[in-house]
């Protein structure tokens, strides 16, 4: 996850980002609780495409990229 994704990530939860990287904004708990599922949801996905990557090498491999995006789901 690069900091330009973090960034989007965290204007799509309602902050606004400074130039020097400090966020403001976020009227109440709810966006900050959006910008954390953001996070996760990304990482999830960065850890599904590396459990893809090795289901060429494991044949248990695709059970845990389900298992993995699943988790987006709740």
């Amino acid at each position: 996850m690069t900091l330009e994704d973090i960034i989007r990530m965290a204007r799509e939860a309602g902050f606004y980002v400074t130039d020097k990287g400090i966020l403001e904004g976020g009227d109440d708990d709810g966006g900050l609780e959006l910008f954390a599922y953001l996070v996760a949801e990304a990482e999830r996905e960065a850890c599904a495409k590396i459990c893809e990557e090795a289901s060429l090498k494991n044949w248990f491999a695709e059970d845990c990229v389900a298992l993995i995006r699943e988790r987006n789901n709740l």
